[in-house]
């Protein structure tokens, strides 16, 4: 008996990062710079209370929406960043990750045929989870000319009858760009004139590094039709754990919690006894953090350009995307050859859709002695290898 497979698990591609890492597994001596996880441990503090929760007992579920002292936590937190007001009875819901924020979000807000506009180049899940939703994803190509940055522009471009909704990732992964306040207001007054929806992942938003991040719920008439997302993985080193959020008008976290009930339940309470401490201790860690990436970044770039990768200085994140377009390579074809020749791991642009070939993401989330010499293997890779 063959069984048939769901039309829509059919349509979407594996991940374009997972199948690449495949080939990684097994071999050694690999510096890995394709992984977007920090490669710092938990703090201490944080683990502890996680620790602390497991042997005082707290091994049951909780609240379909998460703990409420959690709840309270992210609302206060929220207050105090930005001067969003969230109520957290009603407003706020506990996930598994960004990554089933934004899954719940596109499901309880899409409808078969509603189109959803994704930036390119994108996280690889984006385009997938509008498909699995019945949903069609209208990508908008950016170019390195521009930063690889949407505008207002770009938006009314693409806008449809059927556009329902807009995916905005800053900073951005992979290529680490974000937006400035004033970029973000000209995108609002187009979004707002087409009565758009915008699930806004900010999960990098502690790790911009030349301005202050602002979130596109505090301009005017935007917390209205935004779901914020955002979690504890990146800047809390906490990708293990598995913890995420969403903030959002109440009829939509009350729709993406009735999904949740049926999906997931409730986010482990350890995760979510430990994210309490992340909120409330774990301010200098991050900076901390933030200034070892800063400093990594400074290197990443700079030594990129130097050995021949034009490379744009990334705002935020622990990503950079250098062009590998002058050897004439393939992006896939350049990341197999650099992982076999070099053991260099690093992501074909391609994973983040078709405007990524020409283009790699490389991870700085790494120690700098690792990049450094990372670095310097694929220089000896770029000599071996030039165009002839």
């Amino acid at each position: 008996m063959t069984i048939k497979i769901s039309k829509y698990a059919n349509t979407i591609p594996p991940s374009g990062i997972r199948v690449f890492f495949d080939l990684v597994m097994g071999m050694k001596d690999v510096i890995s710079l394709g992984v977007g996880e920090p490669d710092f441990v938990t703090p201490w503090n944080i683990r502890e209370t996680g620790i602390y929760a497991l042997e005082n007992g707290y091994t049951s579920y909780t609240s379909n929406k998460g703990l409420v002292e959690l709840r309270q936590d992210i609302s206060k937190h929220l207050k105090q960043k930005y001067g969003l007001r969230y109520d957290y009875e009603n407003e706020i819901l506990v996930t598994v990750g960004v990554s089933e924020a934004l899954d719940l979000a596109l499901r309880a807000t899409v409808d078969p045929g509603d189109e959803v506009l994704v930036p390119e180049p994108y996280y690889v899940s984006y385009g997938p989870n509008v498909i699995l939703c019945g949903g069609k994803p209208v990508f908008i190509k950016t170019s390195p000319d521009r930063g690889f940055k949407i505008t207002a522009k770009d938006i009314e471009r693409h806008c449809t009858k059927k556009t329902r909704a807009i995916i905005l990732n800053y900073p951005n992964n992979p290529t680490g760009v974000s937006y400035s306040k004033s970029e973000l207001k000209s995108l609002a007054k187009v979004i707002i004139k087409h009565d758009l929806i915008v699930m806004s992942d900010e999960i990098y938003c502690d790790l911009t590094y030349d301005y202050a991040h602002t979130s596109i719920a505090t301009l005017p008439g935007m917390r209205e039709r935004t779901i914020y997302l955002n979690g504890f993985s990146k800047a809390y080193a906490m990708t293990g754990w598995r913890i995420g959020y969403v903030s959002a008008p109440e009829n939509i976290i009350y729709a993406m919690t009735k999904i949740h009930q049926y999906t997931i339940m409730c986010v482990p309470i350890i995760s979510q006894m430990a994210a309490r401490e992340a909120l409330k201790n774990g301010d200098r860690s991050v900076r901390e953090m933030k200034r070892e990436y800063k400093r990594r970044r400074e290197y990443v770039v700079s030594a990129l350009n130097e050995i021949g990768l034009t490379c744009h200085k990334p705002e935020g994140a622990f990503y950079a995307f250098p062009s590998i377009k002058n050897t004439g390579l393939s992006s896939m074809e350049f990341s197999k050859r650099l992982l076999s020749q070099e053991k260099v791991a690093v992501v074909p642009g391609t994973a983040f859709g078709p405007i990524g070939e020409g283009y790699i993401r490389i991870s700085y989330a790494s120690s700098l002695d690792n990049i450094k010499e990372a670095i310097s293997r694929m220089k000896r890779f770029l000599e071996r290898n030039k165009k002839r």
